[in-house]
């Protein structure tokens, strides 16, 4: 009963995979890095080489794999796949039977090809993803002490990584799934000010925030060389984020059981990454 893990060195993939194994099962993690691994992933982990983004890399990782955790892209940038329906193809030969998919969309290509089949599919769409913090601050605040962006009145129902993981396992290890397509929340909605806010009292640190307008955050943007597609999405993201994006909602907890953890847990456990 080995389960694959696809993007195993990835923020949630690899927390998928110490979920699973804390959960006794067999486990098989995919990884487009080999040397990564051996840091990330638990000792005694079945780690093979492969990239979603070419389908023929895949063959030895899906051999005798029972269920699986999908993502929806390939590559640091983030791509969406273009091969998905071959991804699934192989899925199909090699007999599993059931798989998560993170970032799952009804109209997406692999999402498609899974519903012709007879594997039983869970969709999650998390919300905006609380590691996203130490992508974007940590630097400024080691630096300087300061948050630099537009929208600081912005409502985010932020989700922890963790959490996401939780749900990935819980769907792969258990029943009653198939089908669904979940949101993922975090326990509360917060603006980028209250964020700041939590953030400071995690680490110690007087940290301030700096509201930029609109054209100085696609300044600066640029400046940290984002292309304008990346850019355009920032702005539709963040200066009217849909209402999904800030609805607190119970998914997280009716599915593991525990109640999903919320941003003050997240900062105090990422806050030596923010201190200089």
């Amino acid at each position: 009963m080995t389960i694959l893990v696809t993007g195993a060195t990835g923020t949630v993939g690899r927390l998928v995979v110490e979920e699973l194994v804390r959960a006794g099962r067999q486990v098989r993690a995919l990884t487009r890095d080999l040397s990564r691994a051996s840091a990330l992933l638990p000792a005694g982990v079945e780690v093979v080489a492969g990239d979603l983004a070419d389908p023929d890399s895949l063959v030895r990782a899906f051999d005798g794999v029972t269920a699986a955790h999908l993502i929806t892209f390939a590559g640091d940038d983030y791509a969406p796949l273009k091969r998905g329906d071959e991804i699934v193809e192989l899925a199909v030969k090699a007999g599993v039977r059931k798989v998560s998919v993170l970032g799952g969309r009804a109209d997406g290509p692999l999402e498609q090809a899974l519903v012709a089949t007879d594997i039983e599919w869970t969709l999650l769409n998390p919300v905006e993803f609380m590691s996203n913090t130490l992508r974007w601050w940590a630097g400024s605040v080691q630096a300087h002490g300061v948050v630099r962006e537009p929208f600081g009145d912005r409502l985010s129902a932020l989700v922890h990584e963790a959490d996401i993981a939780a749900v990935a396992a819980a769907v792969l290890t258990g029943e009653g799934h198939g089908g669904r397509t979940y949101t993922l929340t975090g326990p509360e909605a917060l603006t980028t000010r209250q964020k700041v806010r939590v953030l400071a009292e995690a680490t110690g640190l007087d940290i301030t925030f700096t509201e930029l307008t609109e054209q100085e955050a696609r300044a600066e943007w640029r400046s940290h060389g984002m292309g304008e597609e990346t850019i355009e999405f920032l702005v539709r993201a963040l200066g009217d984020t849909p209402e999904v994006g800030y609805t607190v909602v119970p998914t997280v907890e009716q599915v593991t059981g525990r109640p999903a953890r919320p941003f003050a847990q997240w900062a105090a456990e990422h806050a030596a990454a923010f201190r200089p």
